[in-house]
């Protein structure tokens, strides 16, 4: 059993993963917080306490760390004892500290792809030019990674490899939905780290479609989907990280992400990338100042974090999926709702940290228990859902689903019990 959890980040998602570790804490151990700004990890630490999410009086201690130095974040894992590292920093920080796990041979988790600063939607499968060039490596030391593990990229994974383990014979397409319709209250703000949210959508939108990578531009192509509780909206073609791990691993000829904005949102974005603000190339200015200008419009607008304490409204995300079943054509929506106010009520956060800190530390139990200590570098749709699905229906993400029967909570537990019970009937004759 693994023990022992260090977390990288202090921003919204690391918040997060820090509440769910400590209500968890029997399972995981003591737990660690590190970034290079201690004052944050320290600010999580007394959010914590304040909550009182510690579940057991076990070690919950800060630290200043810059994670691309490898050396560093080798010597703060063993010092702390940490058999499992959850990278909620930045994306760019993925490969150093994959590599010190593999070094140490601590068990690895992430929330989303690696990103090189100074490239932007590079060619798919972005996986294949980062983190599966590390898959041998992690093999050869028996380390577990499993990557892209919070909610898109993680638990739509997950969905989808349930919906193919249990509602179909063959599947045409997944369409992943993520609707936000909350309200912060502020005249423009992104819900995650700015820099990552507008690196998504200044380039090239790549959706894998009959088989292949098609490209468009980002709000080429829009839908409107009817979702539960959140009701009608409209969406965007988004190039989104699941996609080039599931294009390889599920063997379905369609996959598209589908993000909802409003016309502010969009109208602010415009002007922004026009103007070339969102660009990640450095520029000089008059003063010979050397800036890149996503990172001062990042230093300029709300960060994320700041939103919790005034964000209303819900959150949907799901697949829906379609394919056939019996010779019957089907379509099956596997979903999740959160609400931004219960989040901040329990932990402090708004919902898009919450669904994605949650399923972080579910895997990290997951890990610890030995259920997915695979021993090498795996996605989430490599992993068996089931038990990942039980344990966030208990930690505050529930798994619902809409299909020709109805809508119902998905119950992995029960669908285990009656595979167990339908063996035995063959067992016995």
């Amino acid at each position: 059993m693994k023990r022992n959890v260090l977390i990288i980040g202090a921003g919204g998602v690391a918040h997060v993963v820090a509440h769910k570790c400590a209500q968890n804490n029997a399972v995981l151990g003591d737990i660690h917080i590190a970034s290079r700004t201690l004052s944050k990890c320290r600010a999580i630490i007394d959010s914590v306490h304040e909550k009182g999410s510690m579940q057991q009086d076990r070690h919950l201690q800060a630290h200043a760390l810059d994670a691309l130095d490898i050396d560093a974040t080798k010597f703060l894992i063993r010092a702390t004892h940490s058999r499992i590292v959850i990278n909620a920093g930045s994306p760019f920080l993925n490969m150093s500290v994959l590599q010190a796990c593999i070094e140490t041979g601590a068990a690895y988790l992430d929330t989303a792809i690696h990103e090189d600063p100074s490239k932007v939607c590079e060619t798919p499968p972005w996986y294949a030019n980062y983190e599966w060039k590390r898959r041998q490596a992690c093999k050869d030391a028996r380390v577990t990674a499993v990557l892209g593990v919070g909610f898109d990229p993680g638990v739509v994974n997950a969905y989808a490899r349930y919906a193919l383990d249990t509602c179909f014979d063959s599947v045409d397409s997944i369409d992943i939905i993520d609707i936000n319709a909350g309200n912060h209250g502020r005249y423009f703000a992104t819900n995650f780290d700015p820099e990552i949210n507008f690196r998504e959508f200044t380039s090239t939108v790549w959706s894998w479609e009959n088989n292949a990578w098609k490209a468009n531009a980002m709000f080429e192509r829009s839908q409107e989907w009817d979702m539960p509780v959140t009701g009608k909206s409209t969406t965007y073609l988004t190039g989104h990280d699941e996609l080039h791990s599931m294009s390889q691993n599920l063997g379905v000829p369609n996959i598209r992400f589908w993000m909802s904005f409003g016309e502010h949102y969009i109208n602010v974005f415009t002007v922004l990338k026009n103007l070339g603000l969102l660009s990640e190339q450095p520029v000089r200015t008059a003063r010979g100042l050397e800036v890149v200008p996503l990172e001062v419009v990042k230093a300029v607008l709300p960060d994320p974090a700041s939103l919790a304490a005034g964000y209303t409204g819900k959150t949907c995300i799901g697949d829906l999926i379609k394919g056939v079943k019996n010779g019957i054509p089907q379509e099956v929506l596997i979903y999740n709702v959160c609400d931004h106010k219960v989040c901040f009520e329990e932990v402090g956060s708004q919902a898009i940290s919450y669904t994605a800190g949650v399923p972080a530390v579910a895997a990290a139990m997951l890990i610890a228990n030995g259920t997915w200590d695979v021993g090498e570098m795996v996605n989430v749709e490599e992993l068996d859902p089931m038990p990942f699905i039980a344990l966030m229906n208990r930690m505050g993400l529930v798994t619902r689903i809409r299909d020709a029967q109805g809508d119902r909570v998905v119950d992995p537990e029960l669908d285990m019990d009656q595979k167990a019970v339908a063996g035995r009937r063959v067992s016995y004759g």
